[in-house]
């Protein structure tokens, strides 16, 4: 199992402090690295591929630092934000190069396969230069899984993508997941984070934020009230029981039911259904209201 271990890890150019004392451990399957633009996650990024040298801490691949280990590459692959590909190649002389510069037995096969993952196999004769910049970036992700390698770190990957290669892309990604690959994507969109992964790692300012599944990382937040919004076949007598609820910091009723802030979320939970049978009350809608990726980014943001 490959496993992508970063230790205490800063970076800081002069005064600036890009990237500060993470500490964070990647193994297979997918990961949305998310937070706001300007956040540290490119920097982050870039010394997890050996680009950059930690100014303090450790980023290793099986054990192995990534910076200035030349060997690491056989087994991962990146894809940047910035583009750097020259638009006179052709998408299939682009790929087919990145599998003879790893020097693999049959280039031609391997590129053939890696354009088949990203479906650009019938614009593989067409000059970069006439690409949108959604096929341009699927061309640069499969340059980057050419050699089949056991990690993949993708820099905001769904950029300039139109929904339906944004779909294929998320696709291919959880299949990568899947297989048993160690795949993190960088995003500031929840949207993608929220469907393609099951786990994110937040990053705020420079540090990181909050760490795992998402739902989990909402319910930690004890400070934060828990939002439920709930139907039942008598809403204004339940609103009643409710009030007298330890858990309950406040309840409201509208036309479609009852909005209850939870100060406990375990408690609440427990509580209700037993508050519903002793009062004979059947509830028929009860949604955790404030669990998306979005509130959970939020909170973090604005703590």
């Amino acid at each position: 199992m490959t496993t992508l271990d970063l230790t205490g890890v800063s970076r800081w150019y002069g005064n600036v402090v890009a990237v500060n004392d993470i500490t964070m451990s990647l193994g297979p399957g997918v990961t949305g690295l998310l937070g706001p633009n300007g956040a540290g996650k490119t920097t982050l990024l870039h010394m997890m591929a050996g680009f950059l040298a930690p100014s303090r801490g450790s980023v290793t691949l099986d054990a192995v630092p990534t910076w200035g280990q030349p060997e690491i590459y056989r087994r991962l692959g990146l894809v940047s934000e910035r583009e750097a590909a020259h638009g006179f190649l052709t998408g299939w002389e682009f790929v087919h190069a990145s599998a003879k510069l790893h020097g693999l037995a049959d280039p031609r096969a391997q590129a053939k396969r890696a354009l088949e993952l990203v479906e650009m196999t019938e614009a593989q004769d067409r000059r970069l230069s006439t690409y949108s910049k959604g096929m341009r970036q699927r061309v640069r992700v499969a340059a980057a899984l050419v050699h089949d390698p056991a990690v993949l770190l993708l820099d905001e990957p769904f950029n300039g993508m139109d929904p339906r290669q944004r779909m294929h892309m998320m696709s291919l990604l959880h299949d990568l997941g899947e297989q048993g690959r160690t795949v993190l994507f960088s995003s500031h969109i929840l949207e993608e984070v929220e469907q393609v992964s099951g786990t994110v790692q937040v990053i705020v300012a420079g540090r990181l934020a909050a760490s795992g599944d998402f739902r989990t990382i909402r319910r930690l937040m004890t400070h934060r009230p828990h939002v439920f919004a709930i139907q039942s076949n008598d809403d204004r007598r339940l609103a009643v029981a409710l009030m007298g609820l330890p858990s309950v910091a406040g309840v409201g009723l509208g036309k479609e039911g009852l909005t209850v802030h939870a100060g406990d979320y375990g408690s609440f939970t427990r509580e209700l259904p037993r508050i519903a049978l002793s009062q004979g009350i059947r509830v028929r809608r009860l949604i955790p209201s404030d669990e998306s990726l979005e509130s959970v980014f939020s909170y973090l943001v604005t703590a």
